[in-house]
């Protein structure tokens, strides 16, 4: 086979599923049929635009009752709900927190926030997120136990967290996971971000960790424009995550008492409106995207050297990001794929940068990363908005 021959196939799968009408097809579109212009038109009319309004209360209440958890608060950004799983875990200055370095920046940077270090770890091929097996090998060679805590015997430095990211919304191992969480006394936060909709072995992520962040970026499966949540199955620790997000304020009619450092962190009313309408459509949403990924799956099973990847089989993914992986003889063309679809007015992407090459984060410890740095070179993310699960595509 030729080399130019796989960017036509791959150009050619593309094309039969984006829509005929679009000069571009853009990575992943916010849908908004259902009602959206109503619930934030009454913030408008009403002027609870800000942190106060009974949107904010509703969209808690809807994530809850969705995700299984028994308590949501809604907050600014994904990253803003990470940085605050950390505090309420107990993540301190100096503290190591173990996190893939495949996935993206928010993950380490919360960490930052707190003056903790990110600990970088490897990918597993199965989930494209933190390998647990591979995880224990390496705790058991480099940790220590000693007084119920984790210290790294390199460093010195106590080892208090561990944060998997659901990548592109496939679930992580997560019962060994677990298991590896408890013999070395970490924490387990998820970084569910992009797995809103996901389950593991029919248990919606986020129920695992004792705190979860989610995001709801304009780019997610639904959205609030920005924002975020904190999931928590601990109703004291969700009731420290809402004093928290909200400047650490006591409850009074006139007066400003704060009892400790808090962070402004409020979700505005109208962009809880914008979240509740579209949570009401994420049954939808999941359904075409899962659809999407059905097409997908079927027509590069026809294209050698590509695979589509598809959620584990102890999982229900909602295919947030489809993604390719080109077998290791293509991989040196990922970037020349990447540039002939782009000019084809077809968005794709690579996966992102390992956050261990990045120069703020060079001499953080890590494990060898073998694996991640083979599924950085041959990933290709590919349009993936839930709309595009309705185009018909020819097989």
């Amino acid at each position: 086979m030729k080399q130019p021959f796989i960017m036509e196939e791959i150009v050619s799968v593309l094309k039969r599923v984006a829509p005929s009408n679009k000069d571009f097809v853009a990575l992943h579109e916010p849908s908004f049929q259902g009602n959206e212009w109503s619930y934030v038109k009454e913030c408008l009319d009403t002027g609870w635009v800000s942190s106060v309004g009974k949107y904010v209360d509703r969209f808690e209440e809807m994530l809850s009752e969705y995700t299984g958890v028994k308590r949501a608060v809604a907050v600014v950004n994904g990253t803003a709900a990470l940085h605050i799983c950390l505090k309420l875990v107990g993540v301190e200055s100096d503290d190591e927190v173990i996190v893939p370095t495949l996935t993206f920046i928010a993950s380490a940077n919360a960490i930052s926030y707190c003056q903790a270090i990110p600990h970088f770890v490897d990918s597993s091929v199965e989930t494209l997120g933190l390998d647990p097996n591979k995880l224990a090998d390496y705790l058991l060679e480099i940790t220590e136990v000693r007084n119920n805590s984790c210290y790294n015997k390199q460093t010195g430095r106590r080892i208090k967290a561990v944060v998997p990211m659901h990548t592109f919304g496939h679930p992580v191992e997560l019962d060994t996971l677990v298991d590896v969480c408890q013999r070395y006394h970490l924490e387990l936060i998820e970084d569910a971000a992009e797995s809103l909709g996901s389950y593991y072995k029919g248990r919606h992520t986020g129920n695992w960790g004792r705190a979860t962040a989610l995001s709801f970026n304009g780019n997610k499966i639904m959205t609030t424009g920005g924002g975020g949540a904190i999931l928590t199955n601990d109703e004291e620790l969700g009731k420290w995550a809402k004093h928290l997000t909200t400047t650490a304020k006591k409850p009074h009619n006139w007066e400003f008492v704060h009892d400790q450092v808090g962070y402004n962190y409020r979700m505005p009313n109208i962009n809880a409106a914008l979240g509740c309408a579209q949570l009401e459509q994420l049954p939808d949403f999941l359904t075409r995207k899962r659809a999407l990924a059905a097409r997908y799956h079927k027509v590069f099973s026809k294209v050698d050297g590509v695979s589509f990847v598809t959620e584990p089989d102890f999982g229900s993914s909602n295919y947030w990001l489809n993604a390719i992986m080109l077998s290791p003889k293509w991989s040196h063309l990922r970037d020349d794929i990447l540039q002939a679809t782009n000019e084809q007015g077809i968005m794709t992407r690579p996966v992102w940068k390992l956050l261990s090459d990045l120069p703020m984060y060079a001499a953080t410890p890590r494990m060898d990363l073998s694996v991640a740095k083979q599924l950085e070179s041959c990933i290709i993310n590919i349009p993936s908005s839930a709309s595009l699960g309705a185009v018909h595509v020819e097989t």
